[in-house]
């Protein structure tokens, strides 16, 4: 018996219990977490914003060892350092066959196995395929990587989503070139690698831009040049910034239909805003006709910072072993499983950037 975050239906409080996990199969690794980041799309499981089967271990973001290996696994071996990927890619589909593996349409298929089942016998699914928020998790080959070399193991788990997301939103997604000036909204934990992901790309000018005037020493510490706290004046401010003009790139990390409208307007003619955050059906983001042609600008969808783990690890680790990536200075909170809730409503409430669950 292993002690786990679950949640029992949408809507209803997390519960703090007992879990029984299988022995690994075939193609499967039971991993004994080190360190599970609190996500905000943890958060939209919760509410029903994002609908996978409960109830649900959840947790998505993380890192352990290797405690054991199912038949047919050689990639990993018990004591290796591993970071969980919650998306893996069949690499058959359509946008596999694309190189599109971030459009995976197989990628969250294992959230509807069984993944353990509760002391009263519930049978429990793997939220976001992989269940991190436990003291241990067995997985499908696919969703392990091997830690690279030189990240702390704990650090590492913030690898498996909020660092690829925001690196990813920069340099796939945005493209963002040296020398041009981005806006990043919403500073948590993906805003914050987005932010330094910015200043890694050579961007002369990064305004940050969140509710809370308290996060404006995190910003500026993660590249920020510039920091604004959101207003009905924000697209203004920005274009005071820049000229008049706005800014070539704006990264949307809220998922609200007023951030989006407001990263879209803060933009230059002619400029890009990607939108990383995870917003609601309800969430609705108008245009019209005349201006969509006037100001020339791209409005684009980003899912998992449109990244292939595999590749891109590599890249972001030899940052950080130079010290121009801090995974540190994402998290603002180290808790234990039972500070879960309290880091869900500091999200709500917009604080703090990324709180860690240190096992």
């Amino acid at each position: 018996m292993i002690r786990a975050a679950v949640l029992p239906a949408v809507g209803a409080p997390l519960e703090i219990t007992g879990i029984e996990l299988p022995e690994p199969g075939p193609g499967q690794v039971r991993i004994r977490l080190t360190a599970a980041g609190v996500c905000h799309s943890d958060l939209s499981l919760t509410d029903g914003t994002m609908r996978l089967p409960v109830p649900a271990v959840l947790g998505h973001e993380g890192s352990g060892t290797v405690v054991s290996v199912g038949e047919g696994v050689t990639h990993v071996a018990p004591g290796d350092g591993v970071v969980l990927n919650w998306a893996p890619s069949c690499g058959t589909c359509h946008p596999c066959s694309l190189g599109e593996v971030w459009l995976c349409v197989n990628a969250l298929n294992g959230a509807a196995n069984v993944h353990a089942r509760a002391a009263d016998g519930r049978e429990l699914h793997p939220g976001l395929n992989v269940g991190a928020f436990a003291e241990e998790t067995v997985v499908a080959a696919p969703c392990v990587l091997p830690v690279p070399e030189g990240v702390p193991l704990a650090d590492a788990a913030l690898l498996g989503c909020a660092v690829l997301t925001g690196w990813g939103a920069v340099h796939h997604s945005a493209r963002v070139r040296a020398g041009e000036t981005v806006a990043v909204f919403g500073v948590g934990g993906v805003g914050l690698a987005t932010l330094q992901a910015a200043r890694i790309a050579g961007a002369s000018a990064v305004v940050a831009v969140d509710v809370s005037p308290e996060k404006e020493e995190l910003a500026r510490a993660a590249g920020a040049t510039a920091y604004v706290v959101a207003s009905e004046n924000t697209a203004r401010e920005i274009r005071k910034l820049t000229g008049g003009h706005g800014v070539d790139v704006a990264v949307e990390c809220v998922g609200r239909a007023v951030t989006i409208r407001t990263a879209w307007e803060s933009t230059r003619r002619g400029g890009r805003t990607t939108v990383v955050g995870i917003g609601g059906k309800d969430q609705q983001v108008s245009f019209h006709a005349l201006e969509i042609f006037h100001w020339g600008r791209t409005l684009s969808g980003c899912v998992y910072g449109n990244s292939d783990p595999a590749a891109d690890l590599p890249v972001i680790a030899a940052h950080i072993r130079d010290g121009a990536f801090d995974l540190g200075a994402l998290v603002t909170e180290r808790i234990t499983l039972d500070g879960i809730p309290g880091a869900f409503d500091a999200m709500l409430a917009g604080k703090g950037g990324r709180a860690l669950v240190v096992f």
